[in-house]
């Protein structure tokens, strides 16, 4: 009995391990079947997606790009320091040559004169008056020896420390150029991002994604009554700048003449207007005094995002001139075409 029992359990486990692969293969199908291959990839998304995806790349990307523009401005800083110092370093490396030049024309002079005990050099010296006028210089050269070994030394620690301000300087410059590399890293794999998910678009989404506001180019009339707008003639200025700048790409990093980020437009407007700002958004929004919103006039920087992260210069009725991101040139937009976040009035 027991020789005919196992035969059947083997064939009762082949039922099964068979029922379980017939069930397998019929979800397989059925997913494969109902679901169009959604088990093995996600679906497209859609052109509204895509839009949403990419705008969100764009402002990482321009988070990424005001902290490269900060980490360079630092970077270079610390070049014409580093730079200052080694000419510093320089000049009184040529003060040092002098003097010890001196230096040792002096102790030479002493050696020659002094191979005798001074009395022995007056008693048989024809001359004694002009032995004791010598002696007098002599004397007189000492104190100069004193005086130049004194320079010597005070030149010496100055080197050193110029030196070690110089090493303090090397590291704080290669500390902030690992800083740049990351940032333009960061900077570049987003914008990559954001290339890709465009090329899943037709031309007419592309399009859309880049100029969803009006497309139609403001005339001189528009220019001139911003800038007649504009509290002072500086400002005036920058908003006239602004207007010749439409059209310009964004690239990121960029302050002019022919191509700017965002905060690379509003420094080369004022700039133009003969206003030095800081170089990025963090810095510009404190770069003069707060204003309102209900308050702002034709010239007034305003920024976007809770990071202040974005900025655009002000031309009025509820329009702005900045520059958007990579699938759009400098243009007049809405203010409120992206979350406020305050206003400066530079002058």
């Amino acid at each position: 009995m027991g020789a005919h029992r196992r035969p059947r359990q083997r064939a009762t486990g082949g039922g099964r391990a068979r029922t379980a692969a017939t069930i397998t293969l019929a979800g397989a199908a059925t997913a494969t079947g109902l679901g169009g291959g959604t088990g093995h990839a996600d679906p497209q998304p859609t052109a509204a997606q895509v839009r949403a995806k990419v705008d969100k790349l764009y402002q990482e990307a321009e988070v990424a790009t005001e902290k490269y523009n900060g980490a360079k401005e630092k970077a270079d800083a610390a070049e014409q320091r580093l730079e200052d110092l080694r000419d510093e370093a320089a000049r009184k490396e040529d003060r040092l040559h002098s003097a010890r030049e001196a230096l040792g024309s002096v102790a030479a002079a002493q050696y020659r004169s002094g191979g005798l005990d001074p009395a022995l050099q007056l008693a048989l010296s024809s001359d004694p008056d002009r032995y004791l006028d010598g002696a007098a210089f002599a004397e007189r050269a000492g104190s100069r020896q004193q005086a130049e070994v004194g320079r010597v030394r005070k030149e010496l620690r100055e080197i050193e420390q110029l030196r070690g301000a110089a090493r303090v300087e090397v590291s704080s410059l290669k500390s902030r150029r690992a800083e740049l590399k990351r940032h333009r890293e960061t900077v570049t794999g987003k914008l990559e991002s954001a290339r890709r998910l465009l090329s899943r678009l037709t031309t007419e989404e592309r399009a859309d994604v880049g100029d969803r506001a009006s497309r139609s180019a403001p005339g001189p009339r528009e220019s001139l009554s911003a800038s007649a707008q504009a509290p002072n003639s500086r400002a005036a200025a920058a908003v006239a700048y602004a207007y010749q700048k439409l059209g310009s790409p964004y690239v990121w990093g960029a302050t002019g003449p022919n191509a700017f980020d965002c905060s690379g437009l509003t420094q080369a407007a004022y700039r133009a207007a003969g206003v030095s700002l800081p170089r990025t958004t963090y810095a510009q929004i404190d770069a003069g005094r707060r204003v309102p919103r209900s308050e702002l006039l034709p010239g007034d920087l305003v920024f976007f995002y809770s990071g202040i992260s974005h900025v655009g210069i002000y031309v009025g009725n509820g329009q702005m001139i900045h520059a958007p991101n990579p699938s759009a040139p400098v243009r007049v937009a809405p203010v409120d075409e992206m979350p406020f976040a305050g206003a400066t009035r530079v002058v």
